[in-house]
């Protein structure tokens, strides 16, 4: 038994193929960041004065809901994976109660992204304003596709929870995989804020 759970521990939790998604994203996103830095460094004080035009509470509060809404798919995660026996249905109940507070978080995450959008497209700015702008339009929006998905991820996990079969301490490979994908919308964001928002 002890052999089996070492066994298990050694490798990445969620299921494989999720684990193929997120190095495809990172590699998508690295390169876009890259392309950033580079466009940046030839002209520091086009991307400076163009950010100015950027809401920075809004980018770090934005940054608050994410880092909030990973804590409680972790607390939704540990429900269920410390669960066994008669435990298991309260376990699963409490994690509806985690997750159904990150989805909660995931969509306040895409309204103020919304909201933000529509400031910027209201002073006229579009993709063709200037490469800045191209930048932080197309790093945002691809990654407000991904908290869209997020959300939509979570919720069908969600309803798993909710259901006869939820999940177990022998059965946690969804929940995991989701909460994985989860992160890495997290992880992603952490480096744009900055990236785009603050750095100068």
């Amino acid at each position: 038994m002890t052999k089996s759970i070492i066994q298990k521990e050694k490798y990445p939790p969620g299921d494989f193929a999720i684990w193929l998604v997120i190095y495809v994203e990172l590699i998508t996103f690295g390169l876009m960041f890259v392309g950033y830095a580079f466009s940046r460094r030839a002209d520091v004080a086009l991307f400076n004065h163009s950010q100015l035009a950027l809401n920075q509470t809004s980018g770090f509060i934005d940054t608050l809901i994410l880092i909030t809404g990973s804590y409680f798919v972790v607390k939704a995660v540990n429900a269920v994976k410390v669960a066994s026996g008669s435990a298991i249905k309260p376990a699963n109940i409490l994690a509806s109660k985690w997750l159904g507070a990150a989805i909660v978080f995931g969509v306040m995450f895409l309204i103020n992204k919304l909201l933000e959008f529509s400031a910027i497209f209201a002073q006229g700015i579009n993709l063709s304003t200037n490469k800045f702008f191209m930048f932080y339009l197309l790093l945002t929006m691809f990654h407000f596709m991904h908290v869209t998905l997020g959300t939509i991820i979570l919720f069908n996990i969600r309803r798993r929870t909710r259901g006869e079969n939820g999940y177990s301490v022998d059965d946690t490979r969804g929940i995991e995989t989701g909460a994985v994908y989860w992160h890495l919308v997290d992880l992603l964001w952490i480096v744009l804020f900055p990236l785009i928002y603050i750095i100068r």
